[in-house]
């Protein structure tokens, strides 16, 4: 899905994302192998949307982000599902 508002009363309520990905039900690495996958796809600066259900990914993706110079402009956990926006950098 593109050019989407993300919802909530937070950063992310304000920041429009390029792309979306839903990893629910997918179970560590599946939903870092996606990021991975659909940050390729994306210009410098565009934002991915990402949600998720695997707790793990909360770390993940903070460790993928300050290693490989992305940036996690917010995240934010709704009744089991965990709601990332991404930076490409």
């Amino acid at each position: 899905m593109s050019g989407g508002h993300a919802g909530g009363d937070r950063l992310s309520a304000l920041l429009a994302f390029d792309l979306e990905i839903d990893t629910r039900g997918l179970m560590c690495p599946l939903p870092l192998l996606r990021l991975k996958k659909a940050l390729q796809t994306l210009e410098g600066g565009q934002v991915v949307r990402v949600l998720a259900t695997d707790p793990a990914s909360v770390l993940d993706f903070g460790v993928f982000v300050e290693q490989t110079g992305h940036a996690l402009l917010d995240w934010r956990e709704e009744t089991g599902v965990f709601i990332y926006l991404i930076r490409k950098g």
